[in-house]
């Protein structure tokens, strides 16, 4: 009997030695195997939150951590929803691009149960139940998208007697972000506009906080279709007796249509305006490699999702966020984590400027499907 006692012992000691094994491999390569990270997306209209869904899912799943991703089809309701459904299956962390503000509701759910959220590239409005939020320099990009135009236009030679001409559109006014890509773009053409070296055709916001007229120039939920129709209203409108050199498109699904306008029109089927974009996407790649679309803005969203996961790995290990590349947003770029409630810590990565000198960077980065690839070789 007392042999068996023995032995009984031996084995449970060697089940704890194995177990203890065990519990510091988990803990050395990340989170607790199976923990749940809920990524919601907020539509699959623009590409780039497909690829990032897909990015973020393999990400997560290389650290040990399982992940599931849901796409919102741009209705916040839905998009409610699919977070509840994470805090069910219970989510250890979510990761969540919002459509709106009222996705506080269920950020205030997630806070009640300690789950933290990061806010993915774009900051989640009015709320002060998150501490986190992951982006690139959306200041720059915008700044980027102006100098592309002041590049293309040569507006450091141009004269107010030869004025250029220029019409402007905004993204989405319910995605912070578009405040701070108009503003950082308008940073450095408002200059040339006082100066009467650049017209502007149609409604003219000097920066964001001309609310009336920014939404004038505003795109809801960043649909292409919205903004062809309102480039076909200006080609037969304002724009109808003036040639119209450059057209400030926030982002490539948006410049694809706006192109697609300005086609069909006569004045343009020779020599398009300068148009910009944001996003690399593989359509917009091919266009300006073609002439198209002017340039676009480049901004590595598989190194945004691996850094989304990064810090996910470290909230959940109670860690202190080291992420490769990605500055802490301190002065005046600190408010940038402004949710209108709370500064949360916002965690920026570096974007790049990408026209038809340049348009290999991001087939070299890796970031195009192999098929979006071959398109570009």
């Amino acid at each position: 009997m007392k042999k068996m006692l023995m032995a009984l012992m031996v084995l449970v000691a060697a089940g704890s030695v194995v177990f203890a094994k065990g519990g510091s491999q988990s803990q050395s390569s990340g989170a607790t195997p199976g923990d749940l990270v809920g990524i919601a997306m907020p539509e699959t209209h623009v590409e780039r939150w497909v690829k990032d869904g897909a990015s973020l899912k393999r990400f997560a799943e290389a650290r040990g951590m399982r992940a599931e991703v849901q796409f919102g089809n741009a209705d916040q309701t839905q998009q409610n929803q699919q977070i509840q459904s994470f805090l069910t299956q219970g989510a250890k962390v979510l990761i969540i691009g919002c459509i709106n503000d009222g996705v506080a509701s269920v950020v205030t759910e997630a806070a009640r149960g300690k789950v933290a959220v990061i806010a993915y590239d774009r900051i989640i409005p009015n709320s002060a139940d998150y501490d986190y939020y992951l982006t690139f320099n959306n200041f720059k990009v915008g700044q980027l998208q102006g100098q592309g135009i002041e590049t293309g236009l040569n507006l450091k030679a141009a004269t107010a007697d030869a004025p250029k001409y220029i019409t402007l559109f905004a993204g989405s006014p319910t995605d912070g972000n578009a405040f701070f890509f108009y503003d950082g773009a308008m940073s450095v053409l408002n200059p040339y506009i006082d100066s009467g070296v650049l017209k502007v055709v149609g409604p003219y916001p000097k920066t964001s906080a001309d609310t009336a007229n920014f939404q004038r120039i505003a795109t809801e939920n960043w649909q292409a279709p919205i903004a062809k129709t309102r480039m076909e209203n200006l080609l037969s409108g304002d724009a109808g007796d003036v040639v119209l050199d450059a057209i400030l498109a926030p982002n490539d699904t948006l410049a694809r249509g706006i192109i697609e306008a300005c086609k069909a029109d006569a004045k343009y089927r020779t020599k398009l305006p300068v148009v910009t974009g944001q996003d690399a996407e593989a359509d917009s790649a091919v266009s300006i490699k073609n002439g198209e679309q002017y340039m676009t803005v480049f901004k590595d969203t598989n190194k945004l999702a691996e850094a989304a996961i990064i810090l996910a790995e470290a909230i959940v290990r109670g860690q202190t966020p080291n992420i490769p590349g990605a500055i802490l947003a301190s002065g005046e770029l600190a408010k940038i984590g402004d949710t209108g409630k709370k500064v949360v810590k916002a965690y920026l990565l570096d974007p790049v400027i990408v026209t038809r000198d340049n348009w290999q960077v991001p087939l070299n980065a890796g970031f195009y499907t192999e098929a979006e690839a071959a398109r570009l070789k």
